[in-house]
């Protein structure tokens, strides 16, 4: 399908440089309305710019005169690249506009349906999975319940099951992806690493009784990001290195899916050489799978450290495990930085504070129009701000958290309690960073939101009379529990329309 070369080529285009698994933090570029240049080595940026208004225009469409006044480009050079746009199957007609002198103009529209992005909200006690056309429209959607402790191998192997049922052709029973995983690969499991155990064939090396065709190995320890996976004769070949080392993706370098023997060779999705039959066999036009979690993690490496409560996972290379896995590109980041990135590519302006209370409580912050992620990629571990010395013990190891307080009143039914306590956490951040408006979100909040909306506001009132400046407005944030998933995906489509991965 020539449309998924042409997205791919957008996701070049933007910059995303962070290796096979598609993306990285992106370079943003058009976002703020920056025009285009008419050189050649930035034609790919061009492309995106043009992408992001045929997209903003809907369905009603915009002419190529329109493109060119609005992207500072010459006529001809966007007759180009809307020409290699619809021979991509991206940009399609949509008539023609009445013109006020000489022939009317021809209307061009974003083809949605082109392309899709997968969007995973890997939560502790739960998984869900959005599937997304072009335009971010929520086409597809599936949960499944999980435990995030109970080791790679069933983490993975729920994820990548889930995550193939939502796609074309991957219904209840039918998915067509075998992924095989058995046994235990959680990081530092005993005999994983330098040994050998019961079922193993070798040091270092995990084979589960019972390991047929289609299923993984995992070699090497991954703890490190050191490590390969591979699959058995008869379900295609894949290995390599899982160190999260960027290679850098160009309009040479397609994130195209796998299974098309083109597509397949290093550097793209993580293959070594050969096809393999995974997701992109159920839906052609899979740009790539967006997967947001607890953190903290790398976001630019796609590796995660020591989640809160599930330590186990320090140093697990979970964007490698999955690209490889899956056969397509894959993005990770904290949840709630994929959900204040999809907040913000569906409008909220300004800078803002997205507060996500569930299973454990973070934020995350948009300031100027992107995403703050920290030179670390560290920020918005709001949940673990201390705010009571000596108080109760927290599952990061520290005492009297924001996170620790505001969950137990919740587990009491307090939930005036836990508002105050969020309220205050808010008011801390409110005092540093001065931002707009806070946004609340998350299962807790969504099962009484007014509870925590006047409780917080209540919290901000107060600090705004104690200051003597305007109190923030607070409210609940759009997309109900569903947000970090729909943001996940967004990680995969920025890079297409130029606005990077925040």
């Amino acid at each position: 399908m020539r449309g998924t070369g042409g997205a791919g080529a957008a996701v070049g285009a933007a910059g995303v440089g962070s290796g096979t698994a598609g993306a990285g933090a992106g370079v943003g570029v058009g976002a703020g309305g920056g025009g285009g240049a008419n050189l050649l080595a930035l034609r790919s940026h061009n492309a995106a710019l043009v992408l992001d208004l045929l997209r903003t225009a809907g369905d009603e469409g915009i002419s190529r005169l329109e493109l060119a006044e609005r992207t500072g480009l010459t006529p001809q050079a966007v007759s180009k690249i809307t020409a290699r746009l619809r021979e991509d199957g991206l940009v399609a007609e949509a008539g023609r506009r009445a013109s006020t002198g000489g022939k009317p103009r021809t209307v061009l529209r974003l083809v949605p349906e082109a392309g899709h992005a997968v969007g995973v909200h890997l939560d502790r006690d739960e998984v869900r999975v959005v599937l997304v056309d072009l335009r971010g429209t929520v086409v597809g959607e599936r949960r499944a319940a999980l435990d995030l402790g109970a080791g790679a191998d069933a983490v993975l192997g729920a994820v990548g099951e889930t995550v193939a049922g939502v796609l074309p052709g991957g219904a209840e029973g039918g998915s067509g992806l075998d992924l095989g995983l058995d046994g235990d690969v959680r990081p530092g499991a005993a005999g994983f690493v330098g040994g050998s155990r019961p079922g193993s064939t070798g040091p270092g090396r995990v084979s589960p009784p019972g390991l047929g065709p289609g299923s993984v190995e995992v070699e090497g320890d991954l703890r490190s990001g050191r490590g390969s996976v591979e699959r058995d004769p008869g379900s295609g070949s894949v290995g390599g290195d899982l160190r999260p080392e960027p290679t850098g993706l160009g309009r040479d370098s397609l994130p195209r899916p796998a299974g098309r023997d083109k597509d397949a060779r290093p550097g793209v999705g993580g293959l070594g050489g050969g096809s393999l039959p995974g997701l992109a066999g159920l839906d052609p036009a899979l740009l790539g799978v967006g997967v947001a979690l607890p953190g903290p993690l790398d976001h630019v490496r796609g590796v995660l450290h020591r989640v809160t409560g599930f330590p186990g996972w320090d140093g697990f290379p979970l964007r490698e495990a999955l690209a490889r896995l899956l056969g397509v590109p894959v993005v990770v980041d904290k949840d709630t930085n994929a959900a204040a990135l999809g907040l913000a590519a569906g409008g909220e302006g300004g800078s803002f504070a997205y507060l996500h209370l569930g299973t454990g409580l973070g934020a995350g912050l948009v300031i100027g129009g992107s995403v703050h992620r920290g030179a670390r990629t560290g920020a918005g571990e709001f949940g673990h701000q201390v705010i009571q010395l000596d108080g109760p013990p927290c599952t990061c190891g520290n005492r009297g958290c924001v996170e620790a307080l505001c969950l137990a009143a919740v587990a009491r039914g307090d939930l005036d309690e836990a508002a105050r306590v969020l309220g205050a956490g808010a008011a801390n951040l409110v005092g540093l960073l001065d931002i707009d408006v806070v946004l609340l979100g998350g299962r807790t909040v969504a099962a009484a939101p007014e509870a925590f909306t006047s409780g917080v506001g209540a919290v901000l009132e107060a600090r705004s009379r104690r200051t003597g400046q305007d109190a923030v407005p607070v409210r609940v944030a759009g997309g109900g529990d569903g947000a970090v998933a729909v943001g996940a995906a967004q990680l995969v489509l920025g890079p297409v329309f130029g606005r990077g991965g925040g």
